[in-house]
């Protein structure tokens, strides 16, 4: 199915939960999908919205399913965010987070702190420990003014158990109750593509980003530029892909469909 895409795809941006595993079950064998991406000279990059995990946590997860990455091959929203943090206060300093514990700290080791009485800016995420208290903070201080970015819109993420409330679902409570938009790091904004294709060496004709989800994986792709794949293995409904607009370049029911593997 790739293979009908001109010019030739260099360079694959995947995203991971829906994608590859759900939860802790693989999508199949991951060692073996890999190791037919190496051997067509695709170059891969993971991409996810999943801001629970940092890139060592991210690195053993796929580690467990028999693959091993190289650091810079995983981008999450966890990365993007301290990028424009650091763009807007680069000497670091006090911030107020609604995030969980691998996000917080990333968001440390960049210099910056949990602070809510000097907070410049306010982040917030998928927080499993999250209170209304939390919440409650966060609200009021987007309320006067402080700079508000969400790690990703992602209302839900799938597990074994069915879908479960992702981080869009918690910066939601935040934005209804500030009436404030974010400034989202994740999907389907741009820049986790540019930076993915930057380390590819890619350009977005010879780039195909790979997702199971129409409003964070795909569209993020299309507006990047680049060649879009739509997987079914995920979240994504069959009503849904076919009042999606515009098209997907390709469709399949999973990545080993799309990626024709033998």
């Amino acid at each position: 199915m790739i293979q009908t895409l001109t010019p030739s795809i260099r360079g694959l941006i995947l995203d991971m939960d829906g994608v590859l595993y759900q939860g802790t079950q693989p999508l199949g064998d991951l060692p073996r999908l890999f190791s037919f991406i190496q051997e067509q000279g695709w170059r891969v990059i993971m991409a996810t919205n999943n801001a629970i995990r940092n890139t060592d946590e991210h690195l053993a997860r796929m580690q467990s399913f028999g693959v091993e990455l190289e650091p810079w091959q995983i981008i999450n929203s966890i990365q993007v965010v301290i990028s424009l943090l650091k763009r807007h206060f680069p000497k670091g300093g006090p911030i107020y987070c609604v995030v969980s514990p691998s996000t917080m700290a990333a968001i440390e080791a960049a210099g910056f702190y949990n602070d809510e009485i000097d907070a410049q800016a306010v982040v917030v995420g998928l927080d499993r420990n999250v209170t209304y208290e939390k919440l409650e903070t966060a609200t009021l201080l987007v309320r006067s003014g402080l700079l508000y970015i969400g790690t990703n819109p992602d209302a839900s993420f799938p597990t074994p158990r069915g879908l479960l409330p992702g981080a869009g679902a918690i910066v939601a409570a935040v934005t209804s109750g500030s009436g404030t938009q974010p400034l989202f790091a994740g999907k389907p904004e741009a820049a986790m593509f540019e930076i993915s294709m930057e380390r590819l060496g890619t350009t977005p004709q010879t780039t195909l980003a790979i997702g199971d989800r129409l409003d964070t994986d795909i569209l993020g792709g299309q507006r990047s530029g680049c060649r879009t794949g739509l997987v079914m293995s995920g979240v994504t409904s069959p009503a849904e892909r076919d009042l999606w607009q515009p098209k997907p370049d390709l469709v399949a029911a999973d990545i080993w469909q799309m990626l024709s593997v033998k």
